[in-house]
């Protein structure tokens, strides 16, 4: 069957004309789009559910940050351990990112993000039966396997139903459920936690069991709630079909992605490699946050002492409830951040600005060795870390179309996946070798700088296209 071309499709009063094919009248009378109202329909029917996978997603891959507080020292784990083991997920992942944002696209978002979920449930609630680094690595590695094409899979997802000037903002929404991730995950975490000795299980294998369990449940519901594309959503008209595809054409033309659709386009594309230097950094960074933050904080409560020391239910409560104040910034400034590039149609400026104050963040965390200061600094990191995702991940997709856009987002996400490895383990391997958190803290803010360098070579027309 023929697709009708799109042959008018007028800005400022959006109407819907002229749609023929030969031999074929018009389908109906030209209607009216109301197009703010339309992607604010959107986002209503797909952003909250999409923010609620992304939470489940997030938390079973950082939780072993809190579980850390109990696990390291039951298992007696060493911070190099600790840090391998869970920086180990980001190369699974990063492995088959590719191979799985190329089945989503044969297959179809709903079945694939279905299949991904129901198995990173069931290895997430599989780590209750760590034993030591050996099963540590596996598990981890295994979870990353698993969870692998997910988040570059929703990013992908995003632009069937977003042009690019719109993408920012709605990409900022969804990426707000890492940071509020932390912001719920980190009082349930420490309230399971407390349940050590039930059933004779630790409190960390409670942690897992119960945080994994409701991704398994959440795969299930894909399969029905989700929609593969615009034209199967009964939420939308007709009109409202016709026009949101007649934008996303357009937006592709004019942003080269309707003429880079084949794989081979996405690794020929310098902006690609560009920007997946950039994340590599910004990945090193935001794993260090959601992994080490809640046993660096804990080390400044016992500074004689090593991470991983036993705390009290109340020094509990202090880490959890402050690691909820650099989540909750992150999420405010992510959506603002997104907003603004959207509205002012830059991009390059607002990812830099973001990445220079996540490394002077990191650099004031590891002058300091008292508690809230070192908390400011860690907050002043995560927001700059989150804030880029919006205006960053407008970029590929709207540069790229079809199977180069799904190639493009997965080698970004490959290659930033290795940062999600070296930065928690970076971090162990030289607090074992200084008995610091110091000098991790300050190698991670010159990367950090590094990469707000590199934005300066991001290209100037690196903007959403004009109405």
């Amino acid at each position: 069957m023929r697709r009708l071309p799109f042959r008018c499709v007028t800005p400022g009063s959006l109407t819907v004309t002229n749609i023929y094919s030969e031999g074929v009248p018009p389908l109906a009378p030209p209607q009216r789009v109301d197009g703010t109202h339309l992607y604010r329909k959107i986002v209503w029917h797909l952003i909250p559910y999409l923010f609620l996978l992304y939470i489940l997603a997030y938390l079973d891959r950082v939780n072993v940050g809190f579980a850390a507080l109990q696990m390291q020292h039951d298992l007696r784990l060493s911070n190099t351990v600790y840090g391998a083991g869970a920086g180990i997920f980001f190369l699974g992942s990063a492995l088959f990112d590719l191979p799985s944002n190329l089945m989503l696209v044969k297959v179809g978002p709903r079945r694939w993000i279905a299949a991904i979920m129901i198995s990173w449930g069931v290895i997430a609630a599989g780590m209750v039966f760590v034993r030591g680094p050996a099963s540590f690595y596996a598990l981890r590695f295994l979870l990353g396997v698993c969870e692998a094409g997910f988040f570059p899979g929703i990013i992908l997802y995003l632009s069937y139903w977003f042009p690019s000037r719109q993408r920012a903002g709605a990409t900022a929404k969804f990426m707000t459920a890492t940071s509020i991730a932390g912001v719920v995950g980190a009082p349930i975490s420490a309230s399971l936690l407390n349940l050590e000795g039930l059933l004779r299980l630790h409190g960390w294998q409670w942690l897992f069991l119960v945080e994994g369990i409701p991704s398994l449940a959440m795969g299930f519901s894909v399969l029905y709630l989700l929609m593969d594309h615009p034209n199967d959503a009964p939420w939308l008209s007709s009109a409202e079909k016709l026009w949101l595809n007649a934008e996303l054409e357009r937006d592709r033309r004019a942003g080269g992605a309707a003429e880079h659709h084949q794989l081979g386009d996405a690794f020929r594309a310098p902006i690609i490699w560009l920007l997946s230097a950039i994340c590599f950094f910004d990945q090193v960074g935001v794993y260090v946050v959601n992994l080490w933050m809640p046993l660096i904080l804990s080390s400044l409560l016992h500074p004689t002492g090593r991470a991983g020391a036993i705390l009290s239910p109340a020094e509990a409560r202090l880490i959890s409830n402050s690691s909820m104040i650099p989540y909750l910034a992150a999420a405010i400034f992510t959506v603002a951040i997104g907003r603004s590039s959207d509205r002012s149609g830059e991009r390059r400026w607002h990812i830099a600005g973001c990445l220079i104050l996540s490394a002077l963040g990191f650099a004031s965390a590891g002058a300091t060795h008292a508690f809230v200061p070192a908390l400011v600094g860690f907050t002043a990191a995560a927001v700059g870390y989150w804030s880029i995702m919006g205006p960053f991940w407008a970029l590929p997709t709207s540069m790229l179309g079809g199977r180069a856009a799904a190639g493009g987002v997965a080698i970004i996400m490959m290659i930033s996946g290795a940062g999600g490895f070296v930065g928690p383990y970076l971090t162990g391997r030289l607090r074992d070798l200084t008995h610091s958190f110091s000098a991790g803290l300050y190698v991670i803010a010159a990367m950090t700088l590094a990469a707000a360098a590199l934005c300066g070579l991001l290209p100037k027309a690196a903007r959403a296209p004009s109405r």
